[in-house]
C-alpha cells in the first residue's frame, strides 16, 4: 500500500499540472464572457512551440554547453508566443468579427491539433528517432531544466501559485471586479465606462497564454521531454470539463486538479482486466456531468456561469 502511495501521488500531481493550467487559463477567459473551446487546440501549439524552440536550441549548440537560463527561456517563451498568437485570433474572430464562439473554438482546436501533429512529425524525422518501434522526439537535455524524474518541477509549482493569484485577482482587485463585470453584463459595464473589447482581448489572451503552458508543462514533466503525439487534446477538454466542476473558481481548480490527475492514471497503477480499464478514463466525465446536474438543480447564482458567456457583445444594442 504505502508503495502504491509513493509512486501513485507524484505521478498523479504532476498529471494534474497540465489540467490545473488549462483551467485557470479557461475560466480567466469565461469570465469575460468568451467561451473558448480552442483550449486543447492551443495547449497542443504551446507544446509544439516549446518543444521546437528547445529542440532548435538544444541542437544548435554543442553537447554538455547548453546555457541553463537560455534552455528554460527559450521553450518557454516559444510557448507563450504560440499561445497568445492563438488566443489573439480567437479574439480578432469572435470580439472584433463577432464570429460564433462554438465555431470558432472547436475551429481553433483542430487547427491547433494539426498544426502540432505535423510539426511534431517533421522534427520525428529530422532526428529518425525511434522508441520501441514507435516514432518519437526526445529533447533530453532541455527536459533535465524542467523536471527532476517522477518529481514536480517548477512549473507545476508555477500552476499553483497562478491558479491562487487568479483567485485572488478576480476576487479582490478592481480590475478583476470590471473583467467580472464584463462577463455577466457587457451593456452595464459599457455604460459605466469599462472598455469591454480591451477586457475581453486581454483576458482571452492572458488565459490562452496561461492554457499554452500546461501544454509545454506535460510534454517537459509528465512525458519527460518525449514528442509522441501526447494525449494532449484528452487534457484540454478535461480542462474546460474542471472550469465547470470548479465552478468558475480558480481556487478550487487546484484540488480538483488533483483529482482529475488521479482519476486519470488509475488504471495503470491498478492494471484491471482489458475492458474494464477503458471504462476508467470515463471517470472525470462522469463526475463532471453528477456536478453538472447538482450545481444546476441547487441554482445558486454563484455557481452558474457569467451570464453573457458564449455571447458576441453588439454595442449597437446598447
Amino acid at each position: 500500500m504505502w508503495s502504491f502511495l509513493t509512486s501513485f501521488i507524484p505521478r498523479a500531481l504532476m498529471q494534474a499540472m497540465p489540467l490545473l493550467y488549462g483551467s485557470t487559463g479557461e475560466i480567466l477567459t469565461e469570465k469575460s464572457g468568451n467561451l473558448n473551446l480552442g483550449i486543447p487546440g492551443i495547449m497542443f501549439i504551446g507544446a509544439i512551440t516549446g518543444v521546437s524552440g528547445a529542440f532548435i536550441y538544444e541542437h544548435s549548440v554543442p553537447a554538455g554547453q547548453m546555457i541553463g537560463i537560455l534552455a528554460v527561456l527559450i521553450p518557454l517563451m516559444s510557448c507563450l508566443i504560440g499561445s497568445f498568437l492563438m488566443g489573439l485570433l480567437y479574439c480578432f474572430l469572435t470580439v472584433t468579427l463577432r464570429a460564433n464562439q462554438n465555431v470558432t473554438g472547436l475551429s481553433l482546436t483542430i487547427f491547433g491539433t494539426g498544426v502540432a501533429q505535423f510539426l511534431g512529425g517533421s522534427l520525428i524525422k529530422l532526428t529518425h528517432a525511434q522508441e520501441a518501434g514507435v516514432a518519437s522526439m526526445t529533447i533530453t537535455e532541455t527536459v533535465k531544466y524542467y523536471s527532476n524524474g517522477n518529481v514536480p518541477g517548477w512549473l507545476a509549482y508555477s500552476a499553483v501559485a497562478i491558479a491562487i493569484l487568479a483567485a485572488l485577482f478576480l476576487k479582490y482587485t478592481r480590475t478583476g471586479m470590471q473583467l467580472r463585470a464584463v462577463g455577466e453584463n457587457p451593456a452595464t459595464a459599457d455604460a459605466a465606462g469599462i472598455n469591454v473589447t480591451r477586457y475581453k482581448y486581454l483576458a482571452t489572451i492572458v488565459g490562452s497564454m496561461i492554457a499554452g503552458l500546461g501544454g509545454l508543462c506535460f510534454v517537459m514533466e509528465c512525458a519527460h521531454g518525449t514528442w509522441s503525439e501526447p494525449r494532449i487534446d484528452q487534457i484540454g477538454w478535461l480542462a474546460i470539463a474542471l472550469v465547470i466542476f470548479t465552478t468558475w473558481r480558480p481556487a478550487i481548480s487546484i484540488p480538483a486538479s488533483i483529482m482529475f490527475g488521479g482519476l486519470l492514471i488509475l488504471s495503470e497503477h491498478l492494471n484491471p482486466p482489458i475492458g474494464i480499464k477503458e471504462l476508467y478514463t470515463l471517470i472525470p466525465y462522469v463526475v463532471t456531468l453528477v456536478v453538472l446536474i447538482i450545481v444546476s438543480l441547487r441554482k445558486k447564482r454563484e455557481n452558474l456561469p457569467p451570464q453573457s458567456l458564449g455571447l458576441a457583445y453588439f454595442r449597437e444594442e446598447r
